[in-house]
């Protein structure tokens, strides 16, 4: 049992970042990291959750498995599965600040963490320092988890809207065996292979293995382009707000911000990516901080826009639909505004791409060079100073599920996932600050103990509006990764001898 929570000292994980067949290129400054932020944090959802959230919904859900928990602990007498979640109303962006703030929590303790321990591997790295190791695989088990599952949707969304884009501006038709998944809902579509979806991966993997500077200064340009959509939305549709759609603010008081700030939650999910980053970048200490709590700000602040815009230009009853601000804006006859708001998510969905894909090779070469995974997996390459294996595995292990299945069913397991590591790295700020009291210099999380327990309560509720059938899977995959620890991992750990 003692063996299970041996930890790593954080000078230990360190001189092993430093090592010359192991060491990254130190290439990202503070600017470079908000945009990887950014890039992971600003996807699709932007265009849909905002429309969800304001109008609210009712769903039914099929089965047990299905309802989230939260509902069934509230209305477990409910024998239709059918629960009503009320709108937040204009008070949508409200609902917005509120998760900010309490993404906060989390993202503080990310910046403290990522300063006192700037080596690759985010949450599973710091687990390792301040819990053990085999909490840190099971966090670094499920980041791969996240990382995988969410790209995967991610793929499969980049590829119906590139082809519908392509067909409906260019006006050109793309054959349905490649453009579409063989197998959704369960079920065969009687397509080959989802092509583009396969192939944007590939892309972005050969990108991540030339350089992480070059893929940065990618990431740069995409991330411009969906700022500058955003903006262009913000801007050029405010002409048309009529303050009666403000009127109520909070058409269902403050529990419908609350139901939307829970449905907005999970738009905020990819700021840890920029922990990842942390053995290439210049100057941790300070770059870090930088990254992760302006990446919050920027994204927050981006979000109140739109939210206030969207509900200014259309009553809120009216945007549960699958494309809110488009659909808005076609009302209003801004046909030019929603083809920039078309290539705003195209330019989301590359980027979120390029930034998980990083984030998972890195969580791998973290591993293996700790001994839990397969020696090659940290292998460093020669001119480019990447990761080039654990990069190439982990872009097809994305690519080819993306070309055969639509995942979007397992979506929720990435929130699950990434809820768990937030949980954690907020209990390893407080154990870090036992073990090793004075960092001098170092950014801490403020108000002493009170911040990082804010995190881990508010990451368990949400946890709890989570359905029943993803705490299932998630824990079917945590025992697959029991098994593999205890058959490789513990007897080829570097600790182990």
């Amino acid at each position: 049992m003692k063996s299970l929570f041996r930890t790593k000292s954080i000078p230990e994980l360190i001189a092993a970042s430093e090592a010359p067949d192991k060491r990254l290129a130190r290439t990202l400054g503070p600017w470079s990291l908000m945009a990887l932020g950014i890039g992971a944090v600003i996807g699709s959802g932007i265009f849909i959750l905002t429309g969800t959230a304001a109008a609210g919904e009712v769903r039914t859900y099929e089965s047990l498995l299905h309802v989230p928990l939260i509902d069934l602990l509230l209305q477990g007498g409910n024998s239709s599965f059918t629960f009503g979640r009320p709108g937040a109303g204009p008070g949508v962006a409200l609902s917005f600040l509120l998760t900010a703030i309490v993404c906060g929590f989390a993202a503080l303790c990310y910046a403290e963490m990522a300063c006192a321990i700037p080596v690759a591997g985010s949450a599973y790295t710091y687990a390792y320092a301040t819990m053990g190791e085999f909490i840190a695989w099971m966090i670094g088990w499920n980041l791969v988890l996240e990382y995988a599952v969410s790209n995967m949707a991610v793929a499969v969304g980049f590829s119906a809207h590139v082809t519908h884009m392509i067909e409906g501006v260019l006006g050109i038709p793309l054959p349905r065996a490649l453009t579409t998944p063989a197998i959704q809902g369960g079920e065969f579509t009687g397509a080959w292979f989802n092509l583009p979806g396969f192939l944007v991966v590939m892309g972005l993997t050969w990108l991540l293995v030339y350089g992480i500077k070059e893929s940065a200064r990618a990431n740069d340009v995409m991330v411009l382009i969906k700022i500058a959509a955003i903006l262009v939305f913000i801007l050029g549709a405010a002409r048309a707000i009529q303050p009666d759609n403000y009127r109520p603010f909070m058409p269902n008081g403050f529990t419908g911000v609350l139901t939307g700030a829970a449905i907005v939650f999970f738009t905020y999910i990819g700021f840890d990516s920029v922990s990842t980053a942390a053995e290439e970048c210049k100057d941790p200490q300070r770059d870090l901080p930088i990254g992760i709590i302006g990446t919050l700000i920027v994204c927050g602040l981006l979000y109140v826009g739109v939210a206030i815009v969207l509900t200014g230009i259309a009553h809120w009853s009216t945007l549960n639909n699958a494309a809110p601000i488009v659909g808005a804006l076609k009302n209003l006859g801004m046909n030019t505004l929603w083809k920039w708001i078309d290539i705003g998510a195209l330019g989301g969905m590359v980027s979120s791409l390029l930034v998980f894909q990083y984030g998972q090779a890195r969580v791998w070469f973290a591993m293996s060079r700790d001994g839990l995974l397969p020696k090659f997996f940290s292998r460093i390459h020669p001119v480019h100073r990447t990761p080039h294996i654990s990069t190439w595995i982990a872009g097809f292990a994305v690519a080819i599920p993306s070309g055969v299945w639509d995942v979007g069913t397992f979506a929720d397991l990435s929130s699950i996932g990434t809820l768990f590591a937030f949980f954690v790295v907020s209990a390893g700020v407080l154990i870090l600050r036992r073990i090793r009291p004075a960092r001098e210099g170092a950014f801490r999380v403020p108000f002493g103990p009170v911040f990082p327990v804010l995190s881990m309560i508010t990451c368990l509720m949400l946890m709890m509006a989570l359905p029943l059938e993803t705490w299932v899977r998630f824990v079917g995959w945590s025992i697959a990764g029991i098994v593999i620890y205890f058959a490789f991992g513990r007897k080829h750990s570097a600790l182990a001898g």
